[in-house]
């Protein structure tokens, strides 16, 4: 199913049906009274996060965090069928995953019914929802039929306010690690750790992605010119990324430059790179490698050039030396920077992504048009520069009893 259909799927039906929703669970918490105290301990917890393995990655804090607090809980991680892959690489922080499949909505509707199968089964005592617009996250966790279900609300997400038992504040302002992990702090026995979870690859897949791509051994960057079809105005120009390229290929001759992208973004990956066809430093990897080989790319190189998207957080995961193309969000949105080399050009309507499911611009995003190579390579050199193994300062994010930013709904 596309992602323009899931979403108006989601604004239309999955609103009506939250509505209605609502009237039965306060009708029902009312009647049952029950006690949704946060201050015990916890054997049974599920956390949920549909779209996105950037956030998945961003999460990894507060996946570390419950594993820390509650040692002996099962973990259970609900998502998508195509985020299998990051969250088997966090094997210690999560014990099973649950997965539906949007790829139809006739499969969604069937998967769907297998995880509240699952749910019940499972009897969730928390079930901590990342998702902010998602209305069919919003109805999958009240149908869990979890003790506590924690969620987060905006001002337009206020029908919502009777499906969780306790609503955290969504700061849009705080790092995204951050508002995930806040969620972390109004649980019981809680041990805070803010550093993101570098995911876990087996032994061999760098040599394999060696072998896929015919790298030799020597210096290289990892450029990534995509960004998903949740947000394409994240995405910095084709043109630019060839300018790029082509400027890199002459100022840093001992640098491979491996091209990266998922299967559906392969053909535009191999539009730019056959505006190199005689150059072997120029290597196309879009749809070559599983993720395990992408992590092994990450981990090994030299340094990336990435839109603000998945492999953006996966290099700060892996604390890699990263030059971050941000438009449609700001640097400030993310916390563990220490080894970003941020571009950013601060226009008046960014950052949005958070604010609008249409950007201002419709699509026409001139905070990524106003970039410039020359800005780039700059940042590129800069992040080529650092040492990125040195100890990662932790964030203090001041929190405390007032200034948590949840409630806990009324029955």
């Amino acid at each position: 199913m596309k992602t323009n259909v899931q979403v108006k799927t989601d604004r239309y039906l999955g609103w009506l049906l939250c509505v209605v929703l609502r009237i039965f669970v306060r009708f029902l918490g009312f009647v049952l009274r029950i006690n949704h105290q946060l201050d015990r301990k916890f054997d049974r917890i599920v956390v949920c996060k549909f779209k996105g393995m950037g956030s998945i990655v961003q999460a990894s804090a507060l996946l570390k965090s419950l594993r820390d607090s509650f040692p002996d809980a099962e973990i259970v991680f609900v998502s998508s069928r195509a985020n299998a892959g990051i969250l088997e690489a966090y094997p210690d922080q999560i014990n099973r995953k649950i997965l539906v499949n949007d790829g139809s909505l006739l499969s969604l509707i069937k998967t769907s019914a297998g995880l509240l199968f699952n749910l019940w089964k499972f009897k969730p005592q928390v079930y901590i929802d990342l998702e902010v617009y998602s209305n069919f996250s919003s109805l999958i966790c009240t149908l869990s039929a979890a003790t506590n279900r924690l969620g987060y609300y905006k001002s337009d997400k206020d029908y919502r306010s009777g499906l969780y038992t306790h609503l955290m504040y969504y700061n849009i302002k705080a790092p995204l690690s951050e508002i995930y992990l806040q969620m972390g702090r109004v649980l019981a026995g809680q041990k805070i750790s803010s550093s993101l979870v570098a995911p876990i690859y087996s032994e061999n897949a760098w040599q394999s992605c060696k072998v896929k791509l015919s790298l030799e051994d020597h210096k290289y960057l990892v450029i990534n010119p995509n960004a998903s079809d949740l947000r394409l105005e994240r995405r910095w120009g084709k043109l630019s990324f060839i300018e790029l390229i082509s400027s890199l290929v002459n100022s840093h001759p001992d640098y491979t430059l491996v091209l990266t992208g998922s299967g559906v973004e392969r053909s535009y990956v191999e539009e730019i790179k056959a505006q190199f066809p005689h150059e072997s430093r120029v290597v196309q990897s879009a749809g070559l490698l599983n993720l395990n080989e992408l992590f092994a790319l990450i981990d090994h190189s030299d340094a990336v050039v990435t839109n603000d998207t998945g492999p953006l957080h996966l290099s700060l995961a892996y604390q890699k030396p990263v030059c971050g193309l941000f438009g449609p969000c700001s640097p400030s949105q993310y916390g563990q920077m220490e080894t970003c080399v941020p571009i950013y050009k601060n226009v008046y309507c960014s950052p949005c992504v958070h604010e609008f499911a249409v950007p201002p611009c419709l699509g026409n995003n001139q905070c990524m048009q106003k970039i410039e190579v020359k800005e780039v390579l700059t940042g590129i050199n800069k992040a080529l520069e650092m040492n990125p193994k040195g100890p990662i300062e932790q964030i203090i994010f001041i929190s405390s009893e007032t200034t948590l930013g949840y409630f806990k709904n009324r029955p």
